[in-house]
């Protein structure tokens, strides 16, 4: 990271990389994130060896020895968080992602069902830090039937990823007189965020079908009148994306294609790695029972249970809130274990 951090530096130092401001501000971007994951570890490193220090001088002495487990938790805290990042290896995980969510089977409960995940995802992209931009957004009478964002920050797609899928909901139904427990379901899905000049995505216009609509969202008057909103097929795969947001029917193009490309993109990330069942096109994964990827119950006990990892907890409210950080680490550890064992070749050949 060190060599590639003076690369970059040079590189960024040199006035001919302003000619494309776009290669620019990529250079700039990952050398600014490098900077900060050193940063880290030199911090880390110094209050390891600030402690061993310590540690030794103590000479048992309980107050300083109190000071040390203080200390200690905070120091592995961080060293989980560069590890977590280590895992984030993936070619694209550092980009920005685009999360859509789906109301799915269960009616009025699964639109209030996907307006509760649509919370929980802004909640958590706020305690990161992240950007947040509204794309596509279809409200229900229960709630939301469909929405669309993009996240803009650091390993925002190297998180996301693992939130793709389907999320059940066990509770008591707000909408049911009769105070009976409700199952209900949303769909998960993020892509990356891709720049045009990625390679191995290729787009033929003849394989697009394209269409106008006026936008039904909040954005002027201006919006409302005028065919903005475009809507995009991909032929092949029957991939469907959308986007109504900006007043300019160019830009909403121009977004719905980034859309499109990350979907193929990880349509055929799914393919290759084979960790989890095709989500798109006719082959798309029924959003409902047997199909979860994680169960949050409200009733009759609170618990949040990811279906892929075992991970759980009973804190339903606090998951609900944002804090979805260690059902993301789970995935991760999981995935790093997959492949790693997948690399190494058997010691008993059969």
């Amino acid at each position: 990271m060190r060599i590639e951090f003076e690369r970059l530096s040079h590189q960024s130092a040199d006035p001919a990389l302003w000619d494309d401001p776009g290669s620019a501000e990529r250079v700039l971007r990952k050398k600014a994130e490098i900077e900060s994951q050193l940063g880290t570890f030199d911090r880390v490193e110094r209050e390891a060896n600030a402690l061993l220090e310590l540690l030794e001088m103590s000479e048992g002495d309980e107050e300083i020895l109190k000071e040390i487990e203080v200390q200690l938790p905070l120091i592995e805290r961080s060293l989980r968080d560069l590890e977590v990042k280590r895992m984030l290896s993936g070619s694209e995980d550092q980009s920005d992602a685009i999360l859509s969510i789906n109301a799915g089977t269960g009616g009025l409960d699964a639109e209030d069902w996907a307006s509760m995940l649509e919370r929980m995802y802004l909640r958590w992209a706020e305690k990161k830090g992240y950007r947040v931009e509204l794309l596509d957004r279809v409200a229900g009478d229960g709630g939301l039937k469909n929405a669309t964002y993009a996240i803009r920050g650091p390993y925002a797609y190297g998180f996301l990823r693992a939130e793709n899928g389907v999320h059940r909901l066990i509770r008591i139904s707000p909408f049911d007189a009769n105070a009976r427990r409700h199952t209900s379901f949303a769909a998960v899905e993020v892509v990356p965020e891709l720049d045009d000049d990625i390679g191995e995505i290729v787009i033929r216009p003849e394989d697009l079908k394209v269409d106008t609509f006026r936008a039904g969202v909040n954005g002027g008057q201006h919006v409302k009148k005028t065919e903005s909103a475009v809507r995009i097929t991909h032929l092949p795969t029957g991939i469907v994306v959308a986007c109504q947001q900006e007043r300019s029917q160019h830009m909403n193009r121009a977004i719905a294609m980034k859309m499109l490309r990350g979907k193929l993109y990880e349509l055929e990330r799914q393919k290759r790695e084979q960790a989890f069942q095709e989500q798109y096109g006719v082959e798309k994964m029924e959003i409902g029972f047997g199909s979860q990827v994680r169960t949050y119950t409200l009733h009759p006990y609170q618990l949040v249970k990811d279906e892929r990892t075992e991970h759980r907890t009973s804190n339903a409210n606090r998951v609900l809130d944002g804090e979805i950080d260690e059902f993301i680490e789970a995935f991760l550890l999981m995935s790093a274990k997959r492949f790693q064992e997948r690399k190494e070749p058997s010691l008993h050949p059969s």
